[in-house]
């Protein structure tokens, strides 16, 4: 297949763009490099890409989202058959910052991706969600079929919004969509604003690690390649309308046009601590904590329900955190030497 990639030079993107390489199809890459993080680790991704795939089966555009014209172009100037849209603003934290560039990226640059795939007969739309939509939800785990309609931050809300503004479009132009929504994402080449990098980068330099609601969190922490996976998986299953449908009683994850939304995450909550004492074994350090009370827009716990995702796709994450966490740290110590 030719398929549309966004945001490929991203920690998720780039992953997934490679699986689509090592397994034959023609990948069309979109990312416009911003500073939210260190560009240099990004460009590194794209040039990881380059080295094992041919120039002819990989193309890379650097342009924004939000450029309506530049996204036109794109699309009208490209051979795609499906999208898979993880292009975003990031970052749970820095939503409560800067609004308006969730808004411009997240909200804007799908409408732009949505407006390209139903004036170019796209076969298929996969997009990226998130965990964080079930805001205040405290049923574990989270399941799907309970919607995700009370989020706790700006990216949250902009990262529901596009599951509506999917779901919008496949009503009416009939567009095939499908919302994946990630959990707590970690692994080699990860973003510098998670977690584990920054855990790592302080406990090798000999300074205190943050900890926030002192340490009393837990979080569903899903490996890369299990995230690539799914997202493959999702990519290969176009959805259809559910002839189960029940329009007095809807299901928020499911509909009566060709529109999906599924969970991917390990489905086991891990407390922090336990993240932290894996992570110092593997390091052989004694991380310093500074604990701190609860960041605004933070939640206590994340678990996700993945029984669609075995149902439908046939496929569970299961890579433990000791493996995911020593992966991590492997390519950490080797990358910045």
């Amino acid at each position: 297949m030719h398929v549309l990639v966004t945001g490929a030079a991203g920690f998720i993107g780039s992953f997934t763009a490679l699986r689509l390489l090592e397994r034959g199809d023609t990948v069309l890459g979109l990312d416009n490099l911003n500073a939210y993080y260190d560009p240099a680790l990004k460009q590194a991704r794209l040039d990881f890409i380059g080295e094992h795939a041919p120039d002819e089966q990989f193309t890379f555009i650097k342009a924004d989202l939000s450029d309506r014209a530049a996204m036109e172009r794109l699309f009208a100037d490209n051979e795609i058959d499906r999208v898979i849209h993880l292009g975003a603003q990031a970052g749970v934290r820095y939503s409560i910052e800067d609004p308006h560039t969730y808004c411009q990226s997240n909200l804007v640059g799908t409408l732009n991706v949505l407006e390209g795939c139903r004036h170019n007969e796209i076969e298929h739309l996969v997009y990226a969600s998130t965990s964080s939509v079930f805001g205040s939800d405290t049923a574990m785990p989270f399941s799907t079929h309970r919607g995700g309609d009370h989020p706790m931050t700006f990216y949250a809300a902009s990262k529901r919004a596009n599951e509506l503004m999917a779901h919008s479009y496949s009503n009416l132009f009939g567009l095939p969509c499908t919302g994946l929504r990630f959990f707590t994402v970690y692994g080699p080449m990860g973003r510098p604003d998670m977690a584990l990098f920054k855990f790592t980068k302080a406990i090798l330099e000999g300074r205190p690690i943050d900890i926030y609601n002192h340490g009393n969190h837990e979080r569903d922490f899903t490996y890369i390649d299990d995230i690539v996976e799914g997202v493959i998986r999702a990519t290969d299953r176009v959805p259809t309308s559910d002839s189960t449908y029940d329009t007095e009683s809807p299901d928020p994850c499911t509909s009566n046009v060709p529109w999906k939304v599924y969970n991917i995450g390990n489905g086991l909550p891990v407390k922090l601590m336990q993240f932290i004492e894996v992570l110092e074994e593997k390091l052989g350090r004694t991380a310093e904590k500074n604990m701190l009370p609860m960041q605004p827009g933070d939640v206590l716990a994340t678990w996700a329900d993945t029984t669609d995702l075995e149902h439908d796709l046939g496929y569970k994450p299961s890579t433990s955190i000791e493996t995911g966490v020593s992966n991590f740290v492997d390519w950490y110590l080797k990358y910045y030497k």
